[in-house]
């Protein structure tokens, strides 16, 4: 047992920290605690992830070296040919409060699922409790419902036109006529028959049996190139976690294929050029982080390496000194020391759900946020990357903090200021969940309430700043733990935190 440890879950939504707290309580390890957070997050949280997505577990062993689970999605289109056939895609804008983004739903935008088959195969590696176990919560989340909260009920009413595009999804989502929302009770009964054959079945029936084949059907008859070799041809990928340093601290965190850890660790590696100490809020606090973003952004878009050659890192700390989809996350520990650090995704929802299962298929291909290069470059069978970038800071003596984000685009700007607030400002998990952030949008630099306005005009004499009046899931959900006992759910996604006793 590690000295000092206490058992503590933050997560998207009070059921799934519950479901978490039952695992704990019977005995379960932090491992067995996080694959039952992710089947009641698919239940919980509907709009932000399904067992039809994917996602990451980064786990920490007390008594094993660390290890990252990659079980987010493959591009699709095994066994089509060449060249493949076109895709059919749905662009639908969602508008937030304060900015809007396009999103491409429909069958032409499913990639191959991993997070069934990553939860499964997680338990099977480290778990400790019978699988029957770890899934009871859900079931019976599922089957007798779960009250929408305020947070859930925005993020459904924002996706609603994703949501209701197919039969499946208006009998959800709109039971009688009308949409669900706040104190409304969803619940997917499919989905709680679905769940409940997987102690005996597996995840056999989705991806190498009858209902992958339908699966396949239905996609190739609606311009989707989602096929039956796809689904029986996934594996979960086993990786060593990326291991940064910032100022003493080491970040682990999400390696490559997937660019998001990549980028986190390049945005620490520049900020770190930065002299100390800077006072948090100050208009050189966010210039510098504004900066970092930007360029950050910029090496990306040109298509340079994460691990900057020595000519471009020497351009691009010179420019910094001159310049001076829907996602969930779980972070868990327990009373030995174990913990995890999950991310899971259905992207915003594709519209199409496996057929007689309540599971919405996720919309991945049709993100341009993990397509660079354009929909559907990549041949069939790759991983696709992503910006999820489920991470674990070890501080030297202070107690290591588990932590991540949904949110796309802004996860790594959003852990960036996480990671800098425990280092540079040694903020508590409370103070590092409620500070306000900064977002550089590629045109904008978006800023949350909280910040001085002296400090953002001084950064409107650089950039165009959009100052929100409001608290968002735009700028994230970074939810924290602390092994020795503290725990923070962000607000901006509904998030809840429990510490056991």
């Amino acid at each position: 047992m590690a000295r000092g440890a206490t058992a503590a879950v933050a997560a998207g939504h009070e059921r799934v920290t519950d479901a978490v707290r039952r695992i704990l309580e019977a005995g379960g390890n932090a491992f067995d605690a996080a694959v039952a957070g992710g089947f009641a997050s698919a239940v919980a949280e509907p709009a932000l992830t399904s067992l039809g997505g994917g996602g990451f577990l980064l786990a920490r062993p007390v008594d094993a070296d660390p290890v990252l689970f990659d079980f987010f999605v493959d591009s699709p289109g095994s066994g089509l040919g060449e060249p493949l056939p076109e895709p059919r895609l749905e662009p639908v804008t969602v508008e937030f409060p304060g900015s809007s983004q396009v999103f491409h739903v429909g069958e032409g935008s499913v990639a191959v699922p991993g997070n069934l088959r990553g939860f499964l195969h997680v338990h099977a590696r480290l778990g400790s409790l019978p699988l029957r176990e770890l899934i009871a919560p859900a079931v019976e989340l599922a089957r007798d419902g779960v009250e929408l909260n305020a947070s859930q009920a925005y993020f459904l009413e924002l996706l609603r036109p994703i949501h209701t595009r197919s039969e499946a999804g208006r009998a959800l989502f709109q039971p009688g006529g009308a949409h669900l929302g706040e104190s409304d009770r969803l619940r997917n009964p499919e989905l709680a028959d679905f769940m409940a054959t997987l102690p005996s079945d597996g995840d056999r029936e989705i991806y190498e049996g009858a209902l992958a084949r339908e699966i396949a059907r239905e996609m190739r008859g609606a311009g989707g190139l989602l096929t039956a070799e796809d689904l029986a041809a996934y594996r979960v990928v086993e990786r060593g976690p990326l291991r940064a340093r910032y100022r003493g601290s080491e970040l682990l965190t999400n390696p490559p294929p997937s660019f998001g850890g990549s980028l986190l660790a390049l945005s620490l590696r520049m900020f770190e050029a930065a002299d100390r100490p800077l006072e948090f809020g100050t208009s050189r606090h966010l210039a510098w982080l504004a900066s970092v973003m930007q360029e950050v952004e910029r090496v990306r878009g040109s298509g340079a390496p994460s691990e900057l050659e020595p000519a471009l890192w020497d351009a691009s700390l010179e420019r910094l000194r001159r310049a001076t989809g829907g996602t969930t996350h779980l972070s868990v520990c327990d009373a030995h020391g174990n913990a995890a650090s999950m991310t899971t995704s259905n992207g915003e929802g594709s519209g199409c759900f496996a057929p007689g299962t309540g599971i919405m298929l996720n919309n991945m291909m049709g993100e341009d946020d993990l397509h660079p290069d354009g929909f559907h470059a990549s041949a069939p069978g790759l991983r696709v990357s992503s910006m999820m970038s489920p991470s674990i800071l070890l501080r030297g003596s202070a107690a290591p903090l588990v932590f991540g984000s949904g949110g796309s685009k802004r996860i790594r700007t959003a852990l960036m200021q996480t990671v800098i607030g425990a280092v540079d400002f040694g903020m508590g998990v409370r103070e590092l969940v409620d500070a306000p952030r900064i977002h550089w949008d590629g045109e904008t630099l978006q800023a949350e309430p909280g910040f001085a306005a002296a400090a953002l005009d001084a950064l409107r004499t650089r950039w165009p700043v959009n100052a929100w009046s409001v608290i968002d899931v735009y700028f994230g959900g970074v939810h924290v733990v602390s092994l020795d006992g503290e725990a923070a759910g962000d607000p901006r996604r509904g998030g809840h935190a429990l510490v056991l006793d």
